[in-house]
């Protein structure tokens, strides 16, 4: 066998949307979106997908990058995937390492990487120097079966409206600015600074599999207060971008009565398999997930490796 790591082209798009789902089948991930991302990553983050190939065919893909959003310098991500049929034949080793070398040679001091918590990934990540860090719970909810609770006769609370982000096309900054609030207050490991509108424009609000009409808005005297996100990939999995509500307005129920419209509306559309992923210290919005019915589907962990310098 024949094992070489390269650059991705768009002809292989397909083999490596496989491997992404083989690995996180719960992910919205298609051909066309692997494409978009490796040709609109932001300059800055300094992009680079990695395809192995084993005797000509496309087994596994790493994507990588710097956190160019971050306030501390020197941090980067290398998220590496191979098909279950093809692991334990080096293609893992090979990206992982590829990976390592272009990101040393920018200068990176940390890298995070996620896995499945499951043995092999595990061992993999801590044999290779990675620690543990934090841990996401990824969450199953089957839209044929889900009671979901009625949203009441008018639809919202008084002074409510419910809306999609389809009614922003034409000046989406109010959703712009709701989620730049509600992302500073996401736990994670990596601290991120506000993107400019223009980049948010072209990394959230552009992104191939948001879908603007299952996308449900709280709207409070004008105000956007809360919003649940959609991504589907067009063969009925519909996984939750973001459900987020500013500070002013929490405490409402507003989290539950938008994303409850957007499942609502989800599943009308004919999706059958809502995901969501939630950091595993985001105590409401497990609770959230917990009182819609969801149950359990995967743990991913975040591993991390420091690099000498």
């Amino acid at each position: 066998m024949t094992m070489t790591v390269r650059d991705f082209r768009a002809i292989d798009a397909e083999a490596v949307a496989a491997a992404r789902q083989t690995a996180f089948p719960y992910l919205v991930t298609t051909p066309r979106t692997v494409v978009w991302e490796s040709e609109n990553a932001p300059v800055e983050q300094h992009y680079r997908l990695l395809v192995a190939e084993a005797d000509g065919q496309v087994v596994g893909a790493c994507e990588m990058g710097v956190f160019h959003d971050s306030g501390e310098a020197g941090l980067a991500f290398a998220n590496t995937t191979v098909n279950a049929g093809a692991r334990g034949r080096g293609a893992g080793s090979a990206l992982v390492t590829a990976a390592e070398e272009y990101l040393s040679g920018l200068g990176t001091a940390k890298i995070f990487a996620w896995t499945l918590d499951e043995p092999g990934s595990v061992t993999f990540a801590e044999r290779r120097g990675y620690r543990r860090s934090r841990c996401s719970r990824v969450q199953r909810l089957d839209l044929t079966t889900a009671d979901l609770p009625p949203l009441g006769a008018g639809g919202a609370p008084d002074g409510v409206e419910l809306r999609t982000a389809a009614d922003f096309a034409d000046d989406p900054r109010p959703l712009y600015e709701a989620d730049a609030e509600c992302t500073e207050d996401e736990p994670g490991d990596v601290d991120t600074t506000r993107l400019p509108y223009a980049e948010w424009l072209a990394l959230s609000w552009g992104h191939p599999a948001l879908d603007r009409e299952l996308t449900s808005v709280a709207v409070v005297n004008g105000t956007v207060a809360s919003y649940s996100v959609a991504h589907t990939d067009g063969r009925g999995r519909y996984w939750s971008g973001m459900t987020g509500t500013l500070r002013a307005f929490r405490g409402r129920g507003l989290a539950k009565l938008t994303k409850n419209d957007s499942l609502r509306r989800a599943r009308s559309a004919g999706c059958r398999e809502a995901f969501t992923g939630n950091d595993g210290d985001n105590g409401p919005m497990l609770a959230v997930n917990k009182w819609f019915g969801y149950e359990p589907a995967a743990t991913e962990w975040r591993y991390v490796r420091e690099l000498s310098t």
